[in-house]
C-alpha cells in the first residue's frame, strides 16, 4: 500500500498534529529564569554612555578642537536618547501586560526610537556651532556598536 504524497513527506494535512504542553511549577519557572538570564536593556544604555563619552574626549584629544569633541557627543547623544526611550517603554508596565502588548509595544518604541534618532541628526547643524558631521558620524558609529559588544558579554546560560 502506497503512502501519499503528503503522508510520505511527513506532512499529514487532514490531521492536526497534537503536542503536549507540559506547565512548569513556580520552582522549575524560577529555576529556568536563573539559568538562562536576561540582559538589562539599562545595562546596554549604560555602555553606549560609556563608549559615547570615550569617543568624544578621544575626538576632542586628537582634534584639538571642542567643536569636534562636541560633534561626537552629540553624535552618541542621537543614540543614547533614543536607546533609553526605548528601555523606558520596554520596561512599563503596559509593555508587560500580555504577550500582545509587548510585542505591539516592541515596534512603537522602535519607531519612536528611530524617529528621534533622524529628528536629532536632522537638528544638529542648528545646535551644534562648527559641526564636524565626522566626529558626529564616528559618536552616532561607536555608540551604535555597543549593541553587538553587549550581545558578546550577554550572560551565559547555565546548566540545569
Amino acid at each position: 500500500m502506497a503512502l501519499d504524497p503528503a503522508r510520505r513527506n511527513g506532512f499529514d494535512t487532514d490531521e492536526p498534529e497534537e503536542q503536549e504542553i507540559k506547565r512548569l511549577t513556580a520552582e522549575q519557572a524560577q529555576a529556568l529564569r536563573e539559568s538562562d538570564p536576561a540582559l538589562s536593556p539599562w545595562w546596554v544604555v549604560g555602555l553606549q554612555c560609556l563608549a559615547g563619552l570615550a569617543v568624544a574626549l578621544l575626538a576632542w584629544g586628537v582634534s584639538g578642537s571642542a567643536a569636534v569633541g562636541w560633534s561626537a557627543a552629540y553624535g552618541a547623544l542621537a543614540v543614547i536618547i533614543p536607546a533609553a526611550l526605548f528601555a523606558r517603554g520596554l520596561t512599563s508596565q503596559f509593555s508587560s501586560i500580555n504577550a500582545a502588548t509587548a510585542g505591539f509595544g516592541f515596534f512603537v518604541w522602535e519607531a519612536i526610537k528611530l524617529a528621534v534618532s533622524i529628528a536629532m541628526i536632522a537638528i544638529a547643524p542648528k545646535l551644534i556651532a562648527d559641526l564636524s558631521w565626522l566626529a558626529l558620524l564616528a559618536g552616532l558609529f561607536v555608540t551604535l556598536k555597543m549593541y553587538w559588544l553587549a550581545l558578546l558579554k550577554r550572560p551565559k546560560p547555565k546548566q540545569i
